[in-house]
This record gives structure tokens, C-alpha cells and sequence, in this order.
């Protein structure tokens, strides 16, 4: 399974207005079908990477509100109905919710702030509408108990079991899975985080798992303490062991897979180091425990025969 990590966000797609660029997207999907592997998509709704001429019209005003959610149904009906029936999950709607502790849906998000919350329950019903057949997920970071008081996990659980009430076409939740060494962190938190989106009939997925840590410099990513070398695997594994025990949860997605090309030195200062694969193309130990905790879920463990040892 791939997913695109800019291919398929508005920004991309349609530069400018009425003027679109499927080049990366297509590519994707016909490196995907080569190789026999299912796509995520994403994203529709998001407040980041818009177009500058969205977001310059919306700001001086020659775009109104009522302008914007046709755009954006236009949107979301364009890049789903071009590739209907090729995408296996959608994120719909991405990073909504505050982080601060009670957490809630951001009256300062772009979206919320100029169409209200309904556009959330809107996006997913056109999303359904453009593509019935594809899997569609709500996605956020630190909704697996990664913010220690799991606020974050309760607004997430608040906000698609409010949508599932109204009727909502939500299948699944995606928790990003962006961790930092630094921090602290419960894989039992987010196995039982997975389990409570579950319990309302959802399909669970770790969508952009990484673990960063502090570097020498962004150039060769190396950790600046010796202990994160056990610390990054260790991470990796468990968050890969949570997705394994949770039967709903459908996919686990690396965000990048080689550190020479990971967002995280560009937005975290002094940080890196944060893929399964280092700046050189070689595994890091985080691959290998990835791969060990894979062997045992698909064969089991080998059964073992006990020998009496004979007395003399």
C-alpha cells in the first residue's frame, strides 16, 4: 500500500484555478497497480497546502463563504470522481481538533471558521457521493494518547460518533502516529484508543507513523544520544504490535521511508532521524524489529517440543 504524500492535495492538483496537474497522482497510481498495491488518498479537507488563489481570495474577500464550499464540493467531486473506484481509503477530513486539553473541533481552522462545523459532515457525504466504494477516514495526529491525557483521543471520539449519529458515511480513523523520543508515550494508550474507534463500527488505521529524535545535524540524521537507537525501534514496534492487536485496524503507513527526504528536519529544529531507513538508503535497526514483530504475526511463533531430561 502507498500513499501520497503531496500527489493529491489541493495545492498540487490545482495550482491554479481550473487549471490542474494530475502528473504526480497518475504516476502514483500506475507505480501502485505495477506493483499490486492499494492506495490511500490524501487529502480533501485540510487547512494547510490550499492554493494561493484560494487562500488570496478568501482573505480579500473576492471569494465568499458560499463561493468557498462550492469550491471546495467542486473539489472534492473533481478529485474523487477522476480517480473513483482506484483509491482504497480517502482521508476526508484532516487535523481539526485543538490541541489543548479539552480538546475540540478548532473554531480557528480555515474551514471551520468560514463554513462551520457542518463542512466536516458535508466533505464526507460529497466524498461518498463522488466515490461510494472508498474507505473514508477522519485523520489527526496525537489521538492515539500521544498528548498524555488523551483529550485529543476524546474530542476525536466525540467528533465521529457525532457524525456516525447524524448518518455520516465515516468508515475509519486514522491516528498519524508522529512520535518524538523526547516525549513520553503508552502503546497500551493507543491500543486502547484504536479499540474505543473501533467499538462504534469503525475501521482503525496508523496512517503516518514516524519517530524523530535529536540529530547532529540535518545532513546525516545522526542521534545525538546513543540510547535513541533503542529508543526509535522500540517505538516503531509498538505502535506496530497496537495495529496488529486491533482486528479493525487495516493499515500501518511509514510517513516516508528514508530519512533524506523526511519533513521532519525542515519543521522540527535539531530533529531527524525519524524513518525506517537512514539518510544513506540503509535499514536501521527500526526496519529490522519492524520486520521481526511482522514474521511472528503472519506464521506465529514455532512451536516448541519438550524433552524430558532422563535422571541418571
Amino acid at each position: 500500500m502507498v500513499t501520497p504524500g503531496n500527489e493529491m492535495k489541493w495545492q498540487v492538483v490545482e495550482p491554479t484555478q481550473g487549471v490542474f496537474d494530475w502528473s504526480g497522482a497518475d504516476n502514483l497510481l500506475a507505480f501502485a497497480k505495477a506493483n499490486d498495491q492499494l492506495v490511500r488518498g490524501h487529502t480533501f479537507c485540510w487547512h494547510n497546502q490550499l492554493p494561493t488563489w484560494l487562500t488570496t481570495g478568501v482573505s480579500n474577500g473576492t471569494i465568499s463563504n458560499s463561493q468557498l464550499r462550492d469550491l471546495l464540493r467542486n473539489h472534492i467531486f473533481t478529485e474523487a470522481g477522476r480517480f473513483r473506484g482506484k483509491i482504497w481509503q480517502w482521508d476526508v477530513c484532516n487535523e481539526f481538533l485543538t490541541d489543548s486539553n479539552p480538546s475540540m473541533v478548532n473554531p480557528n481552522d480555515f474551514w471551520i471558521s468560514h463554513l462551520g462545523t457542518g463542512v466536516i459532515a458535508d466533505a464526507f457525504r460529497w466524498a461518498h457521493e463522488a466515490d461510494p466504494g472508498a474507505l473514508l477516514f477522519y485523520n489527526d495526529y496525537n489521538i492515539g494518547g500521544e498528548d498524555g491525557s488523551n483529550a485529543k483521543s476524546d474530542a476525536a471520539f466525540a467528533l465521529v460518533r457525532g457524525l456516525l449519529d447524524q448518518g455520516v458515511p465515516i468508515h475509519g480513523v486514522g491516528n498519524q502516529g508522529h512520535l518524538d523520543t523526547q516525549f513520553g508515550w503508552s502503546p497500551q494508550r493507543l491500543q486502547a484508543d484504536l479499540e474505543r474507534y473501533a467499538s462504534l463500527g469503525l475501521k482503525v488505521a496508523l496512517t503516518e507513523v514516524d519517530v524523530r529524535t535529536f540529530v547532529n545535524n540535518a545532513t546525516d540524521q545522526v542521534p545525538t544520544n546513543s540510547l535513541e537507537l533503542f529508543a526509535q525501534p522500540y517505538e516503531f514496534s509498538e505502535m506496530l504490535k497496537a495495529a496488529l492487536a486491533v482486528p479493525e485496524c487495516i493499515s500501518f503507513t511509514v510517513w516516508g521511508f528514508v530519512d533524506a527526504d523526511s519533513w521532519v528536519p525542515g519543521f522540527f529544529t535539531g530533529e531527524g532521524y525519524a524513518t525506517p531507513y537512514d539518510v544513506n538508503l540503509n535499514p536501521k535497526p527500526a526496519y529490522f524489529s519492524m520486520q521481526s514483530d511482522l514474521r511472528l504475526a503472519a506464521f506465529g511463533a514455532p512451536h516448541r517440543v519438550r524433552t524430558r531430561t532422563p535422571h541418571p
